[in-house]
């Protein structure tokens, strides 16, 4: 029940209670009206001892005084005298008559009879009746109007909770129009101020889910380096070009990002961040004109580029603008190069796999032109070597060629009792002369089988460089793969050429990455005590990646370890990380090993390092890498 009805239903009651409190007062009123009649009856009979003995005479008589309902007289000793006059049942003139209904009776014995009478009462009764119907006027007329009252104001009640209601429900869809407070007057007001408080709030936690979502979605499908799409996004955009609904042509553009890995390891991460994203806007650069064009970086180092509506032509002279742009960023970083760009058409039918395969095939050949070339590539016809094939090739025609250039860079010793070293840098050209990308030859290699050969020719030529040259002095570093170093086949020509070279292998440190020889500490000891045994020193770099590392103290023993580049970044801000290096620092001194801090970049890294106590300082902010033949030699 609700609340509307409940006051309805007191209401009903009070009133009620209002009708009987009058009815009985009216009823008082009338019961003390007919005992005074009575009474004056009574009076009257007692006076009228002369007339006793005729009832009829005594009718006359008292008739003249009351209004007489019922009249007999009963003579005991004369019937003559008998009489009788009127009825016992009297005549209802109102429906309410029966609630004031008062029997004013009286049965007396006089001298000579008995006397019954039943006075009428009519007047009495008609004013009480007219009285309490006045009264049931008035109070069910305030009823009334009360309960108009009442029923206005509760449709305009509900006409504000439908209202509030409405919004409320609006709410659902989030529908957040302006509230409007003329429509929630009275005790609603309160109640509307607050809805429009709750709604304002919650659309502002609303906008702040939108925008939280949005950024999910920048984060899930916009890369936060170069702020391009990721790859579900280009793999979505693939689709739409395979769709054959979708008529559209144009060029797809493959740039890999060569230097990534160089970047990370000499410049840190930020520093690989920043060469990315600098990649990113001469791409944007390159094709400001181009409005339509989508952008994607597809994985770590690969970025896409979808040209609609242009000819491999136009792609061609974007590639060479690239290209441009390119070159004037390696003459700044002085890397070996910087990113190379693959050409394929696209149709509208294209399947998106043969698409990538081609578009791989022509940056895989791009990579073998030289720095920073394009290559394009229309169609795969099965008479031109592409891909990885083309590399194999490649790989092989420069160590046959041995066409290979060192750069080198020092490492400084931080004491004056510490002997250091200088690292040489392998770059690696073509037949035209131009530089391959360093990371992606070694990789190449490995996964052709071929990185004995190539770290061979690294060793010989390095041997060579030291044997004909008298102007460069001192220890210098080679770096090596891992999968040589664990090989014993590869161990043992090693030694044996440096057991001909005795006076160089004692200039030599070989480096080699910490997770590679952690998957075989036999073999890694193997290769330590051998060239221990000819006087060649070992340096594990990348250390402290691994879970291991502090196994490779005890097991095997190198000269030097370089820690990784990423100890450096956080050595000034992170405590735990200036702890973790100074205990490696502390347990590798017990044990006679140098440690070499990698990936110096500033003035407050070079401090820290020299404080925790490290043997050398090895990063672009000590030297960058420089071609030998400049170098100063010692």
């Amino acid at each position: 029940m609700n609340t509307s009805t409940l006051f309805q239903f007191f209401l009903a009651i009070l009133f009620g209670g209002f009708t009987i409190l009058a009815y009985q007062t009216e009823k008082q009123e009338l019961e003390s009206a007919n005992k005074k009649i009575l009474n004056e009856y009574v009076e009257k009979i007692a006076k009228k001892h002369e007339s006793q003995g005729n009832g009829e005479t005594l009718y006359t008589s008292l008739s003249s005084k009351f209004g007489l309902q019922f009249f007999q007289y009963i003579d005991i000793d004369d019937s003559n005298n008998n009489f009788t006059k009127g009825t016992l049942q009297a005549t209802q003139h109102s429906f309410l008559e029966p609630l004031f209904h008062m029997d004013l009776s009286h049965t007396q014995a006089l001298e000579h009879g008995r006397l019954q009478v039943k006075i009428l009462n009519q007047i009495p009764t008609a004013n009480s009746i007219a009285k309490f119907e006045e009264s049931l006027s008035y109070i069910w007329a305030v009823f009334a109007l009360i309960s108009l009252f009442h029923i206005l104001l509760t449709l305009r009640q509900k006409k504000s909770i439908r209202y509030i209601a409405a919004k409320m429900e609006s709410l659902a869809n989030l529908n957040f129009d302006a509230f409007e407070q003329s429509k929630t007057k009275g005790e609603y007001k309160i109640i509307g101020q607050a809805f429009e408080k709750s709604q304002q709030l919650l659309k502002h936690k609303v906008n702040l889910l939108k925008e939280h979502n949005e950024q999910l979605t920048k984060t899930a499908f916009q890369d936060p380096v170069t702020g391009f799409g990721t790859r579900a996004r280009f793999t979505e955009k693939l689709n739409q070009i395979s769709d054959q609904k979708q008529a559209e042509v144009g060029v797809l553009f493959i740039i890999k990002a060569t230097e990534l890995a160089t970047m990370n390891q000499m410049v840190g991460r930020d520093g690989g961040d920043d060469y990315l994203a600098r990649i990113a806007n001469e791409i944007r650069s390159s094709l400001k004109g181009n409005p339509q064009a989508s952008y994607f970086r597809i994985s770590t180092a690969d970025f896409a580029i979808i040209l609609p509506s242009k000819s491999l032509k136009q792609g061609k002279v974007i590639a060479e603008s690239l290209k441009m742009a390119f070159n004037e960023y390696q003459q700044q970083a002085g890397t070996a190069s910087i990113a190379h760009i693959g050409l394929v058409p696209y149709f509208e039918d294209t399947d998106p796999v043969s698409l990538m395969t081609l578009a791989d095939t022509a940056v895989s050949i791009a990579q073998t032109l030289g720095p920073n070339c394009y290559h394009v590539q229309e169609k795969l016809t099965g008479d031109e070597l592409f891909g990885e094939s083309r590399w194999k090739v490649a790989i092989n025609e420069l160590i046959r060629h041995k066409a290979i250039q060192f750069y080198v860079q020092p490492i400084r010793p931080c004491r004056n009792d510490v002997q250091s070293y200088r690292e040489l840098l392998s770059r690696f050209y073509n037949s035209e002369g131009k530089l391959f990308p360093t990371t992606t030859v070694i990789a190449m290699a490995e996964r052709h089988g071929m990185s004995e050969e190539l770290d061979k020719l690294v060793v010989l030529n390095a041997i060579q460089l030291l044997a004909s040259s008298t102007k460069i002095s001192g220890t210098m570093g080679i770096n090596i793969s891992s999968a040589s170093a664990t090989n014993k086949s590869f161990v043992a020509w090693l030694k044996d050429v440096l057991i001909r070279q005795r006076g160089i292998a004692a200039r030599l440190v070989f480096e080699v990455n910490e997770s590679g020889m952690q998957t075989n500490l036999s073999a890694t000891y193997h290769f330590i005590n051998e060239l221990h045994s000819v006087g060649s020193r070992v340096s594990i770099e990348r250390f402290g990646l691994g879970f291991t590392s502090f196994k490779f103290f005890k097991e095997v023993r190198p000269d030097f370890i370089k820690l990784d580049h990423s100890y450096t970044q956080g050595i000034c801000s992170d405590p735990q990380n200036r702890f973790f290096v100074k205990m490696i620092i502390d347990i590798s001194r017990k044990l006679g090993i140098r440690v070499i801090a990698t990936g110096i970049e500033k003035q407050d890294e070079k401090l820290a390092m020299e404080q925790l106590l490290t043997d050398g300082l090895q990063g672009y902010y000590i030297a960058k890498p420089m071609p030998l033949t400049q170098e100063q030699i010692a």
